[in-house]
């Protein structure tokens, strides 16, 4: 009998067995030394909090195997907003907490959440997150190479100008607004007779300033944060046209990278993450709760508060624009929308 066959089957098993070892726990030694996490808005607002919280709860739940690093302002795509969903499929982003606005270009089915005036509430909102249309748009995510974990909010997007309170779309008249970079948000404001202009933040704050640009539409927590009132936002009306649903999302060869344990934790973590984050987001600003609106009026601010009636009229205004984008978005799933809404 060869001496060299024991040696080889040694050899062979040696093989089989450092692969093996490598889907336990040890590896982890082979995890990155940090996994850069995008966001477009860093802590106090809710969407940076929510994002932390998700990288604090990970770190301390895998004992510091994953680290994860936010980079705010969507810095790992130069502050192109609209193009980190085609960089987290492509790695060049480790994870992402993004909005279904930002991701839309890529993603039109996540156009669901700024159909005007679809959802009245937060338990609308809810019924579409939570339900059966949040299931579907996460299986569309999952189709396009980005693994989606959980939910987190921006909130409702109100609008607020410099010239005038805003109680009927005839008030919208001629009136210069920014609005984010998604088409429908441009056919919106031009259904209501604004004029709707595309631009950066950080191209908004002088503009609004000098009143090159009249007004802009953002939820009432980045309106407090950022202190809008000194751009000479002194009108605001709670309008709740559109909302912004932020999602967790890793990409998917670092997701296969993970341990299976590793993926729960992780997954775990965005969802009572993102539950934080809805918390924060709407602190002050439900029916039982007004407390952020009554110290924004402290501000000197004048907010104004739809009735149904009112909130009917911009309804109507905004129609052609609803329906034209029912069919870019899929009839099936608006139908779904509505549905879950309706029943909530």
């Amino acid at each position: 009998m060869s001496i060299f066959k024991p040696i080889a089957t040694l050899a062979a098993a040696a093989a089989l067995v450092a692969p093996l070892a490598l889907s336990g726990p040890a590896a982890a030694q082979a995890y990155k030394e940090e996994y850069r996490v995008s966001t477009v808005l860093p802590v106090p607002f809710p969407w940076g909090v929510a994002a932390q919280r998700w990288a604090d709860l990970v770190a301390e739940r895998t004992d510091g195997r994953i680290n994860m690093q936010l980079y705010p302002g969507a810095q790992l795509v130069q502050g192109e907003q609209t193009r980190e969903f085609t960089a987290l499929r492509r790695g060049i982003i480790d994870m992402a907490v993004g909005s279904t606005i930002n991701w839309s270009p890529q993603i039109p089915q996540l156009n669901i959440f700024a159909l005007p005036f679809l959802m009245p509430d937060y338990a609308a909102l809810d019924a579409l997150t939570q339900g059966p249309v949040g299931e579907r748009l996460f299986e569309i995510i999952e189709e396009n190479g980005v693994v989606p974990l959980g939910w987190a909010e921006n909130g409702f997007r109100e609008v607020t100008n410099s010239v005038r309170p805003i109680r009927t779309p005839a008030d919208m008249e001629g009136l210069k607004l920014r609005v984010v970079g998604s088409p429908i948000f441009n056919d919106v404001m031009t259904a209501l007779g604004a004029n709707p202009t595309q631009m950066s933040w950080a191209d908004a704050q002088p503009a609004l300033t000098t009143g090159a640009v009249d007004g802009q539409e953002n939820p009432l927590t980045i309106y407090y944060n950022l202190k809008m009132h000194e751009l000479g936002q002194t009108y605001i009306t709670q309008w709740g046209y559109v909302a912004d649903p932020l999602i967790f999302a890793v990409n998917r060869e670092v997701w296969e990278s993970f341990t299976e344990e590793d993926r729960e934790i992780v997954r775990q973590a965005a969802i009572d993450a993102g539950a934080h984050g809805i918390e924060v987001a709407r602190k002050g600003l439900t029916e039982d709760d007004q407390s952020l609106v009554q110290e924004i009026e402290g501000f000197g601010a004048t907010v104004v508060r739809l009735t149904d009636e009112g909130r009917a009229a911009f309804v109507e205004a905004t129609r052609p624009v609803y329906e034209a984008w029912r069919e870019r978005i899929g009839g099936d799933l608006v139908d779904l929308a509505e549905d879950s809404i309706a029943n909530r």
